[in-house]
């Protein structure tokens, strides 16, 4: 019976290991055909994931260069970001053209460089360079030119900043000969605008005067602009009082900011920068005012017109008068010389008229200014008249007020307390200012603006400590929105991936494969049956020792056969490997 047991347990094997290689294609080719093929997938698919996250981790952040390569010359691009040595791709789904982030201002000034540029799909006069048929209708040409038109503006408005792109369609009709027939050419206009803008009524006032002065006979209200949402732009009634208005708005806060700065300009040497805080407002009147009026000065009266009438007739035996005829040339009756003579009285009655007179004693009497006789005067009628007409002082007087004077302005400054340092030691002190100083100060702002006491301006100026916070905070930017921060999380991320990849996958499939069954139970090389000398009672107190990595005692056969069955019981829970390998060599032992 020992014999019997001796021959049974296999012999204690020595020998090297197998090598790496060849107990892994050993182990390999134990398994099943199915199990092979997963491991071989599985670890192909472990490797490929694990250079895809090493890519991953490594790939430098892109940034958009062009939204899009529509319009522009996509060979070109390619071969000037390729001469500069500058990496690029282009989103599969966009389209856009994506480079380095530390390389985009670069690509740009080397795009600009090479004259690279977006450009609209509009065709302009070039149109026009194309060589044209023999048989081009009048019409073609006609059109040619009006589609030429109809680019050239749209890219004029595209130009514009809020502009993403434009189109404009021209309806210009045929020119008759016929005055009845005449109609004026109209526009549309539609403006594409970038995302989060729109346009000024002043802007689109500017886009309707340009389409109206580049078309002959086109007028302004019959320009229509619309954008892309479908919204009309070019109301011509509501665009008229807005845009007054923005004008009128605008021309209010120009003059604000002039006085401001007249303000800044005199204060900034004095005080310095941070000391003083300044803000004007203006009133400004824009109302359109005109009058005509109409004055009378009763006191200060003025000659309109004079006129004089003088008449003097004289009598029968002056010189011929009366109407001419043959009545008035008839000869004098003779003259009677008187029978009887009177003295002198008598004498000078009895002188005739132009005759020369004569003194008591019958002597000529003569004129002492001329020394000449003095004639007798011949009867006359005198009449003289005189009328004056005098007109009232009047003054008529047209006033039209212009528009934006200013009626009223309010200047407001306040000035921080003044800092004094001491040269000693250094310490910083705050004084407030006089009032004094306070007084030059309101009166170099009052020059500086211009102030009218006539008119109601006010100027303030006080003295008020400012606030040690007074600066803008600026938040801190988290370092989880910072550039880097995403930079090192994918080289971690990176990490744990292909350290979780080969600990966690690779590792424990490469033991399966290269330490199958290197637990197994070793064979019963080391059997030590103490005691053999009798077969029955010294084998019954011997215990089997079984030799391997980790030493087990099987129990004796005289403890019974419920404590043996439970110890194999034990032994093949533990390793099922090292029983499976026993049995497989007692089976190969019978054979």
């Amino acid at each position: 019976m020992a014999e019997a047991v001796v021959d049974n347990v296999p012999a204690k094997t020595d020998g090297k290991p197998p090598l790496f290689g060849l107990s892994f294609l050993e182990n390999l080719s134990e398994m099943t055909m199915l199990r092979q093929v997963g491991l071989m997938v599985g670890l192909a698919a472990s490797v490929a994931i694990g250079f895809a996250v090493v890519l991953w981790s490594q790939q430098p952040d892109y940034r958009p260069l062009y939204g899009s390569l529509a319009g522009m010359d996509a060979k070109q691009v390619m071969e000037t970001l390729a001469a500069s040595d500058i990496a690029y791709t282009v989103e599969p789904n966009s389209g856009a053209l994506l480079v380095k982030a530390d390389d985009v201002a670069r690509a740009r000034l080397k795009l600009a460089g090479a004259g690279v540029a977006p450009t609209d799909g509009n065709i302009g006069f070039e149109i026009l360079d194309k060589d044209q048929g023999l048989g081009t209708s009048q019409f073609m040409e006609a059109t040619r030119y009006r589609r030429g038109l109809e680019g050239e503006l749209a890219r004029t408005i595209a130009s514009l900043n809020n502009v993403k792109g434009a189109r404009v369609h021209l309806a210009i009709p045929k020119s008759s000969v016929f005055v009845r027939d005449e109609r004026k050419p109209s526009a549309s206009v539609l403006v594409e605008l970038f995302a989060g803008r729109s346009l000024e009524p002043g802007q689109v006032l500017a886009i309707v005067n340009l389409v109206a002065t580049s078309v002959p006979e086109l007028s302004k209200s019959q320009i229509t602009v619309v954008d892309q949402k479908g919204n009309l732009l070019s109301d011509q009634a509501e665009n008229s009082a807005l845009t007054m208005a923005g004008k009128q708005f605008d021309y209010s806060r120009r003059m604000e900011s002039m006085l401001t700065q007249r303000v800044h300009n005199i204060l900034q040497p004095v005080l310095g920068n941070d000391r003083y805080k300044a803000e004007v407002s203006a009133d400004v009147d824009f109302s359109a005012v005109e009058s005509t009026s109409e004055q009378f000065n009763p006191d200060q009266p003025a000659l309109r017109s004079e006129q004089s009438t003088s008449e003097q007739r004289t009598a029968a035996n002056g010189p011929p008068q009366g109407v001419p005829g043959a009545l008035s040339n008839q000869p004098p009756a003779p003259a009677s010389a008187p029978q009887t003579t009177g003295g002198a009285a008598a004498t000078a009655s009895a002188i005739q008229p132009g005759q020369p007179l004569l003194d008591a004693n019958g002597q000529q009497i003569m004129d002492p200014a001329t020394g000449q006789p003095m004639l007798a005067p011949y009867p006359a009628d005198k009449r003289s008249q005189s009328t004056k007409n005098f007109e009232l002082d009047r003054s008529i007087s047209h006033t039209k007020q212009q528009q934006g004077r200013l009626n009223r302005l309010s200047v407001s400054v306040v000035v921080d307390d003044q800092v004094k340092i001491n040269a000693a030691n250094g310490e910083t002190t705050r004084a407030p200012w006089t009032a004094d100083e306070l007084a030059r100060f309101t009166r170099l702002v009052q020059d500086a603006v211009g102030f009218d006491a006539s008119r109601g301006d006010s100027v303030s100026v006080i003295n008020m400590p400012f606030s040690l916070e007074r600066g803008e905070v600026i938040a801190d930017i988290p370092f989880y929105s910072q550039p880097w921060f995403w930079d090192i999380v994918k080289q971690v991320l990176g990490v744990l991936f292909i350290l979780v990849l080969v600990f966690g996958v690779l590792r424990p499939v490469l033991n399966n494969i290269t330490g199958h069954g290197k637990k197994q139970l070793a064979p019963f090389g080391d059997v030590e049956l103490g005691g053999m000398g009798g077969l029955d009672g010294e084998l019954a107190n011997d215990r089997v020792s079984l030799g391997g990595p980790q030493s087990i005692l099987l129990p004796s056969p005289s403890e019974g056969y419920d404590a043996q069955l439970n110890a194999i019981k034990s032994l093949v829970a533990e390793d099922p490997g090292r029983v499976a390998q026993v049995v497989k060599e007692w089976i190969n032992a019978d054979e």
